[in-house]
Protein backbone atom coordinates (compact mmCIF):
# COMPACT_ATOMS: atom_id res chain seq x y z
CA UNK A 1 0.00 0.00 0.00
CA UNK A 2 1.01 3.34 -0.83
CA UNK A 3 1.21 6.63 2.05
CA UNK A 4 -2.07 7.70 0.31
CA UNK A 5 -3.82 4.46 0.42
CA UNK A 6 -2.68 4.12 3.91
CA UNK A 7 -4.12 7.68 4.61
CA UNK A 8 -7.12 7.02 2.39
CA UNK A 9 -7.85 3.85 4.52
CA UNK A 10 -7.33 5.49 7.89
CA UNK A 11 -9.43 8.63 7.57
CA UNK A 12 -12.63 6.55 6.37
CA UNK A 13 -12.05 4.38 9.42
CA UNK A 14 -12.10 7.00 11.32
CA UNK A 15 -13.94 9.60 9.66
CA UNK A 16 -17.26 9.43 7.84
CA UNK A 17 -15.95 10.53 4.49
CA UNK A 18 -12.81 12.31 3.41
CA UNK A 19 -15.06 15.46 3.04
CA UNK A 20 -15.73 15.25 6.84
CA UNK A 21 -11.97 14.51 7.64
CA UNK A 22 -10.93 17.43 4.97
CA UNK A 23 -13.16 19.96 6.79
CA UNK A 24 -12.17 19.37 10.49
CA UNK A 25 -8.42 19.45 9.07
CA UNK A 26 -8.42 22.93 7.23
CA UNK A 27 -7.78 21.36 4.28
CA UNK A 28 -9.38 22.17 0.78
CA UNK A 29 -11.81 19.18 -0.03
CA UNK A 30 -10.29 18.84 -3.50
CA UNK A 31 -6.51 19.21 -2.72
CA UNK A 32 -6.95 16.57 -0.64
CA UNK A 33 -8.77 14.31 -2.67
CA UNK A 34 -5.95 14.68 -5.92
CA UNK A 35 -3.56 14.17 -3.13
CA UNK A 36 -4.93 10.84 -2.24
CA UNK A 37 -5.42 9.63 -5.45
CA UNK A 38 -1.87 10.98 -7.15
CA UNK A 39 0.71 10.37 -3.90
CA UNK A 40 0.91 12.78 -1.17
CA UNK A 41 4.51 13.78 -1.73
CA UNK A 42 3.65 16.90 -3.28
CA UNK A 43 1.46 18.05 -0.20
CA UNK A 44 2.98 20.36 2.58
CA UNK A 45 5.47 18.31 5.27
CA UNK A 46 3.44 20.37 8.09
CA UNK A 47 -0.37 19.47 6.92
CA UNK A 48 0.62 15.43 6.43
CA UNK A 49 2.29 16.23 10.18
CA UNK A 50 -0.93 17.19 10.89
CA UNK A 51 -2.76 14.63 9.14
CA UNK A 52 -0.82 11.86 10.65
CA UNK A 53 -1.33 13.80 14.35
CA UNK A 54 -4.97 13.43 13.80
CA UNK A 55 -5.24 10.21 12.33
CA UNK A 56 -2.71 8.74 15.02
CA UNK A 57 -0.37 7.78 12.40
CA UNK A 58 3.72 7.79 12.49
CA UNK A 59 4.59 10.44 9.71
CA UNK A 60 7.71 8.06 8.76
CA UNK A 61 6.37 4.88 7.96
CA UNK A 62 2.49 5.23 8.24
CA UNK A 63 2.48 2.93 11.33
CA UNK A 64 -0.39 3.08 13.60
CA UNK A 65 0.74 4.85 16.86
CA UNK A 66 -0.44 3.56 20.32
CA UNK A 67 -4.20 4.90 22.00
CA UNK A 68 -2.87 7.68 23.78
CA UNK A 69 0.06 8.03 22.33
CA UNK A 70 1.31 11.32 20.88
CA UNK A 71 3.16 12.41 17.98
CA UNK A 72 5.32 14.73 20.27
CA UNK A 73 5.92 11.78 22.96
CA UNK A 74 6.97 9.37 19.96
CA UNK A 75 9.37 11.49 18.61
CA UNK A 76 10.61 12.17 22.26
CA UNK A 77 11.26 8.68 22.86
CA UNK A 78 12.87 8.02 19.60
CA UNK A 79 15.20 11.10 20.42
CA UNK A 80 16.54 9.68 23.57
CA UNK A 81 16.84 6.09 22.45
CA UNK A 82 19.21 7.40 19.49
CA UNK A 83 21.32 9.03 22.27
CA UNK A 84 21.19 5.99 24.47
CA UNK A 85 22.67 3.52 21.36
CA UNK A 86 25.75 5.67 20.97
CA UNK A 87 26.76 5.26 24.54
CA UNK A 88 29.27 2.44 25.32
CA UNK A 89 27.89 -0.20 28.60
CA UNK A 90 29.16 1.87 30.67
CA UNK A 91 27.70 4.89 29.53
CA UNK A 92 24.37 3.23 29.52
CA UNK A 93 24.13 1.98 32.94
CA UNK A 94 24.94 5.63 34.13
CA UNK A 95 21.66 6.73 32.19
CA UNK A 96 19.74 4.15 33.73
CA UNK A 97 20.74 4.49 37.34
CA UNK A 98 20.30 8.59 36.80
CA UNK A 99 17.13 8.05 34.95
CA UNK A 100 15.78 5.34 38.28
CA UNK A 101 16.75 8.29 40.67
CA UNK A 102 14.91 11.23 38.64
CA UNK A 103 12.04 8.58 38.61
CA UNK A 104 11.65 8.58 42.23
CA UNK A 105 11.76 11.99 42.91
CA UNK A 106 8.21 13.83 43.31
CA UNK A 107 9.40 17.04 40.84
CA UNK A 108 10.19 14.78 38.13
CA UNK A 109 7.12 12.34 38.27
CA UNK A 110 3.90 12.09 35.49
CA UNK A 111 1.44 13.87 37.29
Amino acid sequence: MTKAEILKAEILKQYKSVRQFALEMGIPYSTLVTALDRGIEGMAYGTVIRMCDKLSLNPVDFSSLEKGESLGERILENRVMQYYVLLNKKGRKKILEMMEDYSQLDKYKEQ
